[in-house]
């Protein structure tokens, strides 16, 4: 089952389908609900939207309430109808640093309120402070592109240079912008990957997003809506409640809270611009928890957990998911008795293979628990006492850590690309790599005329002088040089065949290391090794328990490698990753394999620190599970490593 379809089963609460038609409505301001818990809100709040015509605000607490709504509801909904609005400073205006990559989700959050559709904006106090564009402001300084569009291009770059945009030669962050022959790319400060739009004459023949890396096409889109930076300089600001229109639908969780954390907020802020003497620009710029609620009761309003307007109340009767701690008597008994009662129990995950590892378990046990898997999930399991539905996560019943992701993450990988970051640090005679010519040395960054047009080209001179001019679209075709011991290289020779005949001679040589290695492994195919036993309820529970969510490279190598210890093969595998991408979990869950299949694990490591620190971090793991976990270095005493030799026979 996906959850769309459970939320469908959802929507047949009584009270939620009143709370449905009250969207719908226009007559009644202000409403509170009471009983409505954990994630259970979000469904809810999803649905509202599915009912009514106008945009929703959703107030949290704090940020990382504001994230994990975000997350259900998109998980319910999907990014289009979606956005999150969180704070651009990252504790006082102007006295604390801003987060560029807010700038894209904050923008995207007012495109999407100023948009045809109706939209969910989820957002939080501190960000609430933090004024924005006037709205007629916003849709007039927007710059909308469709394909097939007729545009002239230097009118585009001109209003692009007056929007704030800055000129690069090749773009990799929000609020740039270049130019090569009829392309025009475009970073948005609206979107998480930037544009690129090809021109025909006057028409706009393509529109395509591209990869901030790779610089290489990824999708097409149809249309587009290009907005510069609205958090910065000095046009005149608004709250966001004054942004969205009075019809507009506000939820909030606390309205007192609210109101009183953003008055802090703002006397905090006072303070700092007091000693910063910015005092007076601080009313233009933040809105106090006064001006808050203000705004807000020109809006229909919801409240989740108090009520502040003293309004109708709608009941209804869901409580959290219980504490389970990975304790399956526990689990077992408590699905046990929903049963008896009548409840349908549903078990979400956001794959399939978590939900089989929690059935495994419960048939390795002998339990008779049978619930329906939901592929996707929330970030807090409920009980609905009114359908008789239990909603259950598995990353709370493993008490594992859940995260939620944010749109702006791909975009945030711009600042650190490295295909692009390496060529802006390249100086003029530092040796590269063509993947077609060979070794040349770097000769700067031109803009040359091709066919008329101006582009930006990368110029690289080879041996006698030969040079050749490298379009930035071709940029996976070049690598800085690193040569054994800084040695300086050879320069290739143009039109020689020389590179080509290296790189053939390469190959010869690789094939030949290959055939060896092919020979070496025919060999150890033929030995025979010891097979395992397929995964037992105990491993299913220690890996459902990981306080992290698997990543995809960390559960493919989990289950190549235990799929070399199912086999009577010897295993000959090597498991490579940076720093803290998860090695030692993979490890963890084959040493305890072999332990479950009556072997003795040994892991080394090269140090005495490390020895200790893997120690730690297997004992930590393996606590509640019946093996034995120590530790042989320098540090234990002759007595302490005789003992522990000595419980190994």
């Amino acid at each position: 089952m996906k959850l769309k379809d459970f939320d469908k089963i959802f929507s047949a609460n009584p009270t939620l389908q009143r709370l449905c038609r009250w969207t719908k409505a226009t007559d009644g301001r202000h409403i509170a609900l009471q009983g409505l818990r954990a994630s259970a809100q979000s469904v809810a709040i999803a649905e509202m939207l599915r009912h009514t015509d106008k945009n929703i605000l959703l107030v949290a607490d704090d940020g990382d309430g504001a994230g994990y709504a975000y997350f259900d509801i998109v998980q319910l909904l999907g990014n289009e109808r979606v956005a999150f609005f969180p704070a651009f400073y990252k504790h006082n205006h102007k006295c604390g640093a801003t987060i560029a990559e807010n700038e894209i989700l904050r923008t995207d959050s007012l495109n999407k309120i100023s948009g045809k559709n109706p939209c969910i904006i989820v957002s939080y106090p501190e960000a609430l402070v933090e004024k924005v564009v006037a709205a007629s402001y916003f849709v007039g300084s927007k710059i909308e592109l469709r394909k097939g569009q007729s545009y002239d291009m230097n009118s585009l770059v001109g209003q692009l240079q007056k929007a704030g945009f800055e000129e690069v030669d090749f773009v990799y962050e929000v609020g740039q912008y270049s130019q090569r022959g009829s392309i025009v790319d475009i970073f948005s400060y609206s979107n998480e990957l930037p544009y690129r739009v090809d021109f025909f004459g006057d028409n706009i023949e393509s529109i395509r997003m591209f990869d901030i890396e790779r610089q290489l096409s990824v999708s097409s889109v149809d249309s587009i809506d290009i907005v510069a930076n609205t958090d910065g300089g000095d046009l005149p600001k608004i709250s966001l409640l004054e942004f969205m229109s009075s019809d507009s639908v506000v939820v909030v969780n606390d309205i007192d809270f609210t109101v009183k954390r953003m008055d802090y907020i703002y006397e905090q802020a006072l303070i700092k611009a007091n000693e910063h003497k910015h005092i007076d620009d601080l009313s233009s710029t933040l809105a106090d928890g006064e001006t808050f609620a203000e705004e807000l009761g020109k809006h229909r309003t919801v409240e989740l957990l108090r009520n502040y307007y003293k309004a109708d109340t709608m009941e209804f009767s869901t409580t959290h998911q219980p504490n389970f701690d990975k304790n399956f008597d526990l689990i077992s008994q408590n699905i046990s008795n929903y049963i008896a009662e009548g409840y349908r129990i549903f078990i979400s995950a956001d794959s399939r293979k978590q939900t089989d590892r929690i059935k495994s378990i419960f048939d390795d046990r002998g339990d008779n628990i049978a619930f329906e898997a939901v592929e996707g999930g929330l970030h807090e399991g409920f009980v609905d006492n009114d359908l008789k539905i239990c909603f259950f996560t598995d990353h709370q019943i493993f008490n594992r850590l859940h995260k939620y992701s944010l749109r702006s993450d791909t975009a945030r990988r711009g600042k650190a690309a490295m295909l692009i970051k390496e060529l802006n640090q390249l100086k003029p005679g530092d040796y590269v790599v063509h993947h077609d010519h060979g070794i040349g040395q770097f000769a700067g960054l031109l803009r040359a005329d091709i066919n008329g047009k101006p582009q930006e080209v990368i110029k690289l001179v080879y041996k006698g002088g030969d040079i050749i001019f490298v379009n930035i679209s071709s940029l996976h075709k070049i690598a800085k040089y690193h040569g054994k011991d800084d040695t300086q290289p050879t320069l290739s020779k143009l039109g020689t065949g020389a590179w080509e005949r290296l790189k053939e001679r390469t190959k010869a040589k690789v094939k030949d290391i290959a055939r060896d290695l092919i020979k070496l492994y025919a060999l150890r195919l033929e030995q025979k090794g010891f097979e395992y036993s397929p995964d037992s309820y105990l491993q299913a529970e220690l890996e459902a328990s990981f306080v992290y969510e698997d990543t995809p490279d960390q559960s493919k190598a989990t289950a190549d490698v235990k799929t070399d210890m199912q086999s009577p093969k010897p295993m000959d595998r090597l498991v490579c990753g940076d720093v803290g991408f998860g090695k030692t979990e993979v490890a963890i869950r084959a040493a305890f394999k072999a332990a479950t299949d009556g072997k003795q694990v040994a892991v080394l490591v090269p140090t005495t620190i490390l020895a200790f620190q893997h120690y730690k971090t297997f004992a930590e793991r393996l606590k509640n599970y019946p093996v034995t976990v120590e530790y042989l270095s320098r540090a234990k005493s002759p007595k302490q490593t005789k003992e522990i030799i000595s419980r190994l026979r």
